[in-house]
């Protein structure tokens, strides 16, 4: 059902709607950013304004990793040259994917993701991490776990909760460095052990559901 305006009656879709088009105006900004190849501080700066007005969207994969990074970045007051190459490479990254829909799926084609995703339950679980992450360096990703009073191991074994895959260059999976881990994953999944294998944006999500909870 639709308004005089077409606009959809169901407030929760409408929002859904208007979130989807946000992202979509926000990959398009990121690529006007990379269209001279190089990031400055007012570049870096206009897209944290936009994420800091569009908050709604700023909890949206990729919006949640961009307004993290950038104002991480930005908390000092100056954009240095190495942050300036951090952030044209996670632009890069992020403009990558399909940008109509710039999730776990479009990122990472053929990895064997559980589906449906399982919830991930932080406390007393084991998380080992694979590949590159656009939310930071895997320290990041393993002292958030820590603090949660999860467990991070460096190997796949029988005990292991959950294998959190990072996205960046997630497509060549099969032949890459951290494929090993994947296959030896899925092959304890296979064998029925309570394995998931997870992507980067589900391990996200979960950090994201403690902050509304006011756990961390």
């Amino acid at each position: 059902m639709y308004d005089r305006d077409g606009q959809p009656l169901n407030k929760r879709l409408n929002a859904r709607l208007r979130s989807e088009r946000e992202v979509d105006e926000l990959i398009g900004l990121c690529k006007g950013v990379l269209a001279d190849g190089v990031v400055n501080q007012a570049e870096a700066e206009f897209l944290a304004r936009w994420l800091s007005l569009n908050r709604e969207t700023a909890d949206r994969w990729p919006a949640t990793v961009l307004f993290n990074r950038i104002g991480a970045m930005l908390a000092d007051g100056q954009l240095d040259k190495d942050e300036e190459r951090e952030l044209l490479a996670l632009l890069i990254e992020v403009t990558g994917g399909d940008a109509s829909r710039l999730d776990a799926h479009s990122l990472s084609t053929g990895l064997p993701i559980n589906d449906p995703v399982p919830e991930v339950v932080i406390p007393d679980k084991q998380f080992c991490f694979t590949g590159k992450f656009l939310s930071g360096p895997r320290a990041f990703c393993c002292a958030e776990i820590e603090k949660r009073s999860g467990v991070v191991t460096d190997g796949i074994g029988v005990d292991l909760d959950f294998l959190v895959v990072g996205l960046v260059g997630s497509r060549d999976w099969k032949h890459s460095s951290f494929g090993r881990k994947i296959e030896k994953a899925v092959h304890y999944r296979e064998m029925g052990h309570r394995l998931a294998i997870i992507a980067e944006e589900h391990f996200l999500g979960a950090l994201a559901k403690d902050q509304r909870r006011g756990v961390i």
